[in-house]
């Protein structure tokens, strides 16, 4: 019988110790469709898109189609903490339980997704190219080659115009793409190739134009711990219910009706939770 006992508190013990640890981790690894609050990374440098003013709040189509998708999911305007999260440290917030979800400009591709969770896409803009208003020698993506182009830490939008067209653009690195926008005023680079909602945000006001040449279709999906498909699936629902009310299409032409992109407002294509 002292054995039996022994032996039972030692089940015990290591019961309760294994319970504790899965309790820790599974408080911390609770999916994004069990949470009732979220802490969500956006950017803090892309007018229309995420944008913080003085005042710390954050505004934008990205922030706002946050906050309606957190409220599909359960969780109010009051329990959303937004969190600036550039795009050289997405996965490793989404990782390492610094965010919940990310609504960050953030393109799905096949790397990242052997990393990162995608719920998405929420939209689908295309990559054109910025130049200085009075520019005319860039027309196309192929007027790049020679041209001094902004490579922003953590985007692949260089990549599209170097690696997989092959034009031998002058990489010329910046943290941010507001960055990005004073060495091009400062005529330090030629020319910034990005997502056009990006590029039209940032034109907004300045000397520069956008060329109109789109060359890539951008997927934005909601970035999530790899492996939360519960929270995926509930957030594509959202994503549905977003567009079918009508309320996507009218983020965006608040954001950016006035820049005279054709802006999509039926629901995009999903990629399917993995």
């Amino acid at each position: 019988m002292r054995i039996s006992r022994t032996a039972a508190a030692a089940v015990a013990l290591a019961a309760g110790a294994a319970l504790g640890g899965c309790g820790l981790d599974a408080a911390e690894r609770l999916s994004v469709a069990a949470k009732r609050s979220l802490v969500i990374g956006v950017k803090a440098d892309q007018p229309g898109l995420g944008l913080r003013d003085g005042t710390g709040a954050y505004t934008g189509f990205d922030v706002e189609a946050a906050v309606y998708v957190a409220g599909r999911l359960g969780v109010p305007r009051d329990r959303v903490t937004f969190r600036t999260t550039p795009s050289s440290i997405r996965e490793r917030a989404l990782a390492g339980g610094e965010v919940d979800m990310i609504f960050a400009t953030y393109s799905i591709t096949a790397p990242r997704k052997t990393e990162v969770t995608f719920a998405g896409p929420y939209y689908v803009p295309h990559q054109d190219t910025l130049v200085r208003a009075d520019d005319d020698s860039i027309r196309n993506v192929r007027d790049l080659k020679g041209k001094r182009l902004c490579e922003v830490a953590g985007s692949n939008s260089w990549r599209r115009v170097i690696e997989e067209r092959k034009i031998p653009a002058v990489r010329v690195r910046s943290p941010t793409y507001s960055q990005c926008m004073t060495m091009l005023a400062d005529k330090r680079i030629d020319a910034v190739s990005t997502d056009d909602l990006i590029l039209a945000g940032f034109a907004a006001g300045r000397p520069v134009k956008i060329i109109n040449a789109p060359f890539t279709d951008e997927k934005y999906g909601v970035g999530l711990r790899k492996g939360d498909l519960d929270g995926c699936e509930a957030v594509n629902r959202a994503i549905t219910q977003m567009y079918q009310s009508g309320h996507a299409q009218r983020l965006l032409d608040k954001w950016f009706a006035k820049s005279g992109l054709r802006l999509a407002t039926s629901v995009p294509q999903f990629e399917g939770c993995s």
